[in-house]
């Protein structure tokens, strides 16, 4: 009786299922697999994100002439002497200026624009190509077409004294009170069209019940576009007025290299041209690394004042 209990017991406990194993062990298993595939990711970005990074902000604390020339630890005296050089301070107020009227022009035109595409009007498709089109051309030939418009005889002008407005005539790139105006004028127009067409193909997955349901409330095409379309697409508003301040903020130089080399005097350097005339026309390697130190404070800045403006909040 007693082995016949014994057996019986022993063949329930054989029975009994293994433990599940613990949820903290379960994790980590599963946590190493996504770090294992993320980890070429990872190191891409520390050698060719992070590193040059770090590598700015150590040349900006060395007196460097060039990356091959011998280099010595100075301190933050690259920051003292840009702190005391008018020509960073011209640059700085310039870059605001820049900043302040290019964005609040291009994002809210881009959107209209954009809106306007979503509707889908007779010649839409050609009209995309239209506003796609600056994007598509090197910035080489952006330049020698507003170089022949804005030169002394060139197409404004001429225009203008055909209007018989000869009092308005101006050599625009070569006008301290015109220059950095003619440069902001091309980084619209290279940046409107194209940021158009993003907005398009957001708004396009916008249901047509929602434009309908406003209509039928009685909005017309002004508030089905700001108080219906812009609010849905806020987030991605915000996601291309931060790409447009990134852009125009650190690859504005090219642009005033092109037209104006950051005169006449300093009336269109930026600091981002003041960073490459530092760093490849006067062997300035330190201080230039220290604009851009600068350059990447105000970047983050900048983005996260853009977030905080422009985020959906539904």
């Amino acid at each position: 009786m007693s082995a016949a209990v014994t057996t019986a017991g022993r063949a329930t406990r054989d029975d009994t299922p293994p433990a599940a194993p613990s949820p903290r062990r379960t994790a980590r298993r599963r946590g190493w697999g996504p770090t294992v595939f993320a980890l070429p990711a990872l190191v891409w970005y520390g050698l060719f994100m992070a590193g040059p990074v770090v590598a700015m902000f150590v040349i900006s604390l060395n007196t460097w002439a060039s990356l091959i020339s011998p280099h010595e630890f100075t301190g933050l005296d690259n920051y003292r002497r840009m702190f005391d050089d008018p020509v960073f301070w011209d640059a700085l107020r310039n870059t605001g200026v820049q900043l302040a009227v290019s964005l609040p022009l291009m994002i809210p035109l881009a959107f209209m624009l954009g809106y306007y595409l979503q509707l889908k009007p007779p010649g839409h498709r050609t009209l995309r190509v239209l506003c796609f089109t600056p994007g598509l051309l090197s910035l080489s030939a952006k330049a020698m077409i507003f170089i022949g418009m804005l030169a002394p005889e060139g197409g404004v002008n001429g225009l203008l004294d055909s209007l018989g407005l000869h009092g308005a005539t101006t050599p625009w790139l070569a006008d301290p009170a015109t220059a950095l105006a003619s440069v902001i004028l091309v980084d619209v127009w290279s940046g409107i069209g194209y940021t158009a067409v993003l907005f398009a193909a957001r708004l396009a997955s916008v249901p047509d019940a929602v434009y309908e349901a406003a209509a039928i409330d009685g909005a017309g095409h002004w508030r089905r576009m700001w108080q219906v379309a812009f609010p849905v697409c806020k987030g991605f508003v915000g996601v291309a007025t931060m790409l447009q301040f990134l852009w125009t903020l650190f690859n504005s130089s090219a642009t005033v290299l092109m037209l104006t080399k950051g005169g006449p005097g300093t009336s269109s350097t930026t600091l981002s041209y003041l960073m490459y005339q530092r760093a490849f026309l006067q062997q300035d390697v330190g201080y230039s690394q220290a604009v851009g130190v600068l350059l990447f404070a105000l970047g983050l800045v900048g983005m996260v004042v853009i977030r905080r403006l422009i985020r959906q909040n539904y």
